[in-house]
């Protein structure tokens, strides 16, 4: 296997992936359901939910209700990546062929490089777990009370800046502006503008402006002791290093999905594990019938793109899946793939849109509202009061809150 790694290591630098050093590990199916359940981290604090996702996939494992991934690979640099013992040779190698191109993913796409460290991913995640078992361990603190604290920041962990690392304007700073532009206008010479004046705003208000995350403001302005915003601190910064991921799923799949097949076509494979390697690839970016498979469809595009000649490192580079889908996505393709919309009418399902001259666009539209963080309700502080009532704002886009999700949210907040 090691003499594949380097040969497909090779490929990838000749057609131009540029990555990170690349560590496998090998590791058998508990290891595996482990890695899942931690999000990949081979170190991360305890938390209960991290268990209850470790019994419900192992549980399923077991009864062969799903399956476990051929690889898992981490943001890192080195870029790490697991693979699965029981894989066979020929999966092995279409494996490391794909862990090559998310690990150039990684590496280029905008949201990675300007939103996550990747020198430090290790590092950081360790820290994360050294402190809250520290928290845990504390006399004066302990479990309970860390768990409950985890337990609301990651009921909120999503209401955060939803690119990271953006520049955002710290409070101060958004005062300073909206005094410069009160102040600028006041002097205008515009006669409607003096008739208008009545009332000098109210600078001290809390927020300025709606904010939308709603972690950083919890820690800006709520009564918490240092080591409860320090746990908030991590979930936050944790949920930012997972953002992007979720944001370019169809394009990160979709992109290692095209260069396992391009990288395995071009090195000189016994015809053995030639097949199998077809086989293998057909079963990854196969349709699936009532859902949406995001190797599919990211493969999809990326070979279009291809045979249009279109820049493809370019694009892999500056978008993310709501462009690359709004951009990309065209009526052919949409044919093509048997895309539609559908909708539950009472106990059934039906069509509510193909993708004809008339209605692929709408069925393009449908697919964005689900893509990436569009899935989470966009929620913003708009008003604290003296009684230190927070009041909230949903960003309204036609779809309404599940209540019964939305008041268990709400209680962590009070």
């Amino acid at each position: 296997m090691e003499s594949y790694t380097r040969i497909i290591e090779e490929a990838a630098r000749d057609f131009g992936l540029d990555c990170y050093p690349q560590e496998f590990e090998i590791c058998n199916y508990e290891d595996m359901l482990s890695y899942e359940a931690y999000s990949g981290m081979p170190s991360r604090y305890p938390h209960w939910s991290f268990g209850k996702a470790w019994e419900r996939k192992k549980t399923f494992y077991r009864y062969n209700l799903v399956g476990l991934p051929y690889e898992m690979v981490i943001n890192s640099n080195p870029c790490l990546a697991y693979l699965m013992k029981e894989n066979t040779l020929a999966l092995q190698v279409l494996t490391i062929a794909h862990v090559f191109g998310h690990n150039d993913f990684f590496k280029n796409n905008r949201l990675f490089k300007n939103g996550t460290r990747a020198d430090y991913t290790v590092e950081m995640f360790k820290s994360h777990a050294t402190r809250i078992s520290d928290y845990i361990a504390d006399p004066s603190i302990g479990y309970e009370r860390v768990e409950r604290i985890l337990d609301a920041a990651h009921a909120l962990r999503f209401q955060v800046y939803r690119i990271s690392n953006e520049k955002h304007l710290t409070p101060e700073e958004i005062k300073e502006s909206h005094m410069e532009k009160y102040y600028k206008a006041q002097s205008s010479k515009d006669p409607l503008f003096k008739e208008s004046k009545k009332e000098h705003p109210d600078w001290d208000k809390i927020p300025l402006e709606p904010e939308e995350d709603i972690l950083l403001f919890l820690l800006r302005y709520a009564p918490l002791s240092e080591w409860e915003k320090d746990i908030i601190s991590i979930v936050r910064s944790e949920a930012q290093y997972f953002m992007p991921q979720i944001e370019t799923k169809i394009m990160n799949e979709g992109w290692a999905s095209f260069w396992h097949y391009k990288i395995l076509n071009h090195i000189d494979l016994p015809p053995s594990l030639h097949l199998e390697f077809i086989k293998r690839h057909n079963q990854v970016i196969a349709a699936r019938p009532g859902t949406l498979n995001p190797y599919h469809l990211g493969f999809k595009i990326f070979c279009r793109l291809e045979e249009k000649g279109k820049q493809l490192f370019d694009i892999r580079e500056q978008e993310r899946d709501v462009s690359f889908i709004r951009r990309y996505l065209d009526q052919e393709l949409c044919q093509e793939l048997n895309l539609f919309e559908f909708q539950k009418d009472k106990h059934d399902y039906v069509v509510k849109e193909i993708a004809d001259e008339g209605g692929w666009r709408k069925v393009r539209d449908a697919l964005i509202m689900n893509l990436g963080m569009n899935g989470i309700p966009l929620i913003k502080v708009v008003d604290i009061d003296w009684a230190r009532i927070l009041y909230l704002e949903q960003e309204w886009d036609g779809r309404e809150l599940l209540l019964d999700y939305a008041h268990q949210t709400i209680k962590y907040i009070a």
